[in-house]
């Protein structure tokens, strides 16, 4: 059965943003909203995960409330929010793309991800394949603004790097393909909110 996905159709642009959301911040929304007008995109999806291979997901809260929790967080009609990767089984981000790439032909996808994820891409599944496939945009995140251009990935596709000036074209250039965004940052994490409401 495939799932039922946001409105798409080929040649649009479309970001994916993937991730636990857990929960969901103002933080989120302003990645959603740099990358919706400096990449020039038609659409945004937040891709909400199953749990982060890499973590401990046994007190992830359930989809439909970090949806739920999401959609207060962000009001764009641009914007879509979609708990896909459970119903299709994909938990590496690689599957997600793959089954994207071959369901929704001619659809101009670009994975987004924090600065501070680009730190651990490496660690990821087919993390090359990803890049190979999929032009990627890096939002700068506080903490690893400086270390993000260091990271093993980063110098692994130093050569596919397009400046910033350029990232309206990022949808509609060859992968691989990555460009770094800076803009407004928060300083607020998941994390941190996680422990505040713990305490």
């Amino acid at each position: 059965m495939i799932p039922r996905l946001p409105p798409h159709a080929p040649g649009m642009r479309i970001g994916l943003f993937g991730g636990s959301f857990d929960p969901p911040h103002e933080g989120h929304a302003l990645v959603s909203r740099l990358a919706l007008t400096r990449l020039k995109l038609d659409r945004l999806w937040w891709i909400v995960s199953p749990g982060n291979p890499l973590k401990d997901a046994r007190e992830l809260p359930s989809i439909g409330a970090r949806i739920a929790a999401a959609k207060k967080i962000l009001r764009d009609p641009r914007v879509a929010f979609t708990g896909f990767e459970a119903e299709i089984g994909a938990r590496y981000t690689c599957d997600t793309l793959a089954w994207l790439h071959t369901h929704c032909p001619g659809v101009r996808f670009v994975w987004i991800m924090g600065a501070d994820n680009l730190l651990q891409f490496h660690r990821w599944r087919r993390w090359q394949d990803i890049a190979r496939t999929t032009p990627v945009a890096v939002i700068d995140r506080p903490g690893a603004t400086l270390k993000a251009a260091n990271a093993k990935a980063a110098i692994f596709f130093k050569s596919a790097r397009i400046p910033e000036s350029e990232a309206g074209v990022l949808a509609v250039t060859p992968p691989p393909a990555i460009v770094y965004l800076h803009g407004p940052r928060i300083e607020r994490s998941s994390t941190e909110l996680r422990a505040e409401a713990r305490s």
